[in-house]
């Protein structure tokens, strides 16, 4: 297999450099932007449409869907894997686990035993956090970087950083509060803080006070864990050395299911382009659009490169159970050492690039709006400016978007990899300058089908698939070649420490 790959690496060469060779000085180009322009012209929207034929049937065939867990995110598995070992990839099948199954067998138990005693009502004052592990636990409570009394807006960033549980007691029940982000990742960190309980409550404000039962999909911290409402959390906040039972009786079933990891024969294994999009969809649908678009075109993009020289070596990921809390791409990033992290140049994400009512949205690498969610890891900005040049020499519009953690370039921002990519809308609505810039209507969303199951062949839109397929394209061959623009980890991290020093 070697041989032929250097074989047919040696035949593209050949053939891309004839032509350049008779061009004149001023007119030489850098193998950078020569295969670039390349891949450009091989990845086609008519051929990335391919694949998203053959994951309508495999949705089709497979209850309408293609859902972790399901026959149907096996088969577009299998599609894909397949296509990529016959291109002559090394092709990995990573097991990940997810949430198969879930039962609550009896009603859950919040009560403070010390100071004085006080029983809370389950299903009312407090719910079970699903899918909780099962555990009974009495200890100490500990408040996790509380906001009290309440902001006038949701501001809490109670246990959203891992520097929140400085001073955090292992074996105490983390009491935190809800707000700013996700869930999980305030679940995961109160778990790797040595927490052996969890309440997580509501924030206070006006239609923020309530508990209510929720379905996270994480359960990896491993101990029991209760949503509740604001009164609670705020009255085990202000007991002095709070102490309480815990307990959770429920029943949890795991799945399995696999990554798709593919990557180049050739290129410096020291320096890894990580190009990414996640391969499930939601129970409800296809999933063509969200994300079969992404899926499809980067697969496009690895089978029309498979005999590029690359330079630095290239990592196709085609990550599953995105639709279950990125546990994908969280669980891929969570198993690598730090000196496979620091082999990872930069993260590509593609999620949603075919949007029928679309907008160009390109991540906000450097936070230039000032709004939202801050700047990624140093080196974003520097691939928002690689995908801004691409459609700019287009003269195509493009406006920006967050790094909201609602995709997989979350788990690689979270330890420090840069990252960027595009995404043309989900169920938010359209503006009236995006209109202008962009076509289609405004007032209205971006993709009316998101997570339904009118999310087919028919929702997508073939001018985004095909440009924003370019776009990968581009992309992925020009930092195949030339990482110059992207800091290595150690100077980001003295960055980041010179930063930190300086606030």
């Amino acid at each position: 297999m070697r041989v032929s790959v250097f074989k047919g690496a040696a035949a593209l060469i050949t053939a891309i450099a004839l032509p350049l060779a008779m061009t004149g000085p001023a007119e030489a180009k850098t193998a950078e932007e020569v295969f670039a322009r390349h891949l450009v012209k091989q990845v086609t929207g008519a051929n990335v449409k391919k694949h998203l034929d053959a994951l309508q049937s495999i949705a089709t065939a497979n209850g309408g869907n293609r859902a972790a867990g399901t026959p149907g995110y096996a088969a577009s598995r299998d599609y894909v894997a397949g296509k990529l070992r016959r291109a002559g990839y090394r092709v990995t099948l990573e097991p990940i686990n997810f949430v198969q199954g879930w039962t609550e067998n009896n009603p859950p138990t919040l009560a403070l035993t010390a100071p004085g005693q006080k029983t809370y009502t389950p299903n009312e004052d407090f719910h079970t956090f699903q899918p909780s592990p099962a555990g009974d636990v009495t200890a100490q409570v500990q408040g996790v970087d509380l906001t009290l009394p309440p902001a006038p807006t949701p501001s809490s960033t109670s246990g959203c950083e891992m520097s929140d549980f400085e001073g955090f007691v292992e074996g105490r029940i983390a009491l935190i509060q809800r707000g700013t982000c996700a869930f999980a990742q305030k679940i995961r960190n109160a778990g790797a803080a040595g927490a052996s309980g969890i309440i997580v409550f509501n924030e206070g404000q006006e239609g923020r006070t309530d508990a209510f039962p929720l379905d996270i999909g994480e359960w990896r911290a491993g101990v029991p864990m209760v949503f509740a409402d604001f009164a609670v959390g705020n009255e085990l906040a202000a007991t002095a050395g709070a102490t309480v039972r815990l307990k959770v009786d429920a029943t949890l079933q795991l799945g399995t299911d696999h990554n798709v990891i593919a990557e180049t024969r050739l290129g410096d294994p020291g320096n890894v382009v990580m190009v990414g999009a996640h391969l499930d969809s939601v129970p409800e649908g296809p999933g063509i659009n969200d994300n079969g678009s992404g899926s499809a075109a980067i697969l496009e993009t690895a089978l029309q490169m498979k005999r590029f020289p690359v330079r630095n070596k290239v990592r196709f990921a085609f990550w599953a159970a995105e639709e279950l809390g990125l546990l994908g791409s969280d669980q891929y990033v969570e198993k690598l050492s730090q000196a496979q992290r620091d082999r990872i140049r930069l993260y590509l994400n593609f999620d949603m690039v075919a949007s029928p009512n679309y907008a160009i949205k390109l991540y906000d690498g450097d936070n230039s709006d000032n709004t939202g969610s801050p700047a990624g890891p140093p080196g974003s900005a520097e691939i928002e400016k690689r995908f801004e040049a691409f459609y700019d020499a287009r003269e195509l519009g493009h406006v920006g978007t967050d790094f909201d953690g609602r995709s997989d370039y979350g788990p690689f921002i979270a330890v420090g990899i840069p990252a960027g990519g595009i995404f043309t809308g989900a169920e938010g609505i359209k503006t009236a300058e995006e209109a202008a810039l962009f076509g289609g209507t405004a007032g209205t969303a971006y993709d009316p089908c998101y997570h339904q199951a009118c999310d087919t062949i028919g929702n997508i839109d073939a001018t985004a698939l095909d440009v924003n397929s370019d776009a990968i394209a581009d992309s992925t061959a020009r930092y195949a070649f030339n990482l110059r623009t992207i800091p290595r980890r150690e100077a980001a991290a003295a960055a980041r420490v010179a930063v930190q020093a300086a606030s």
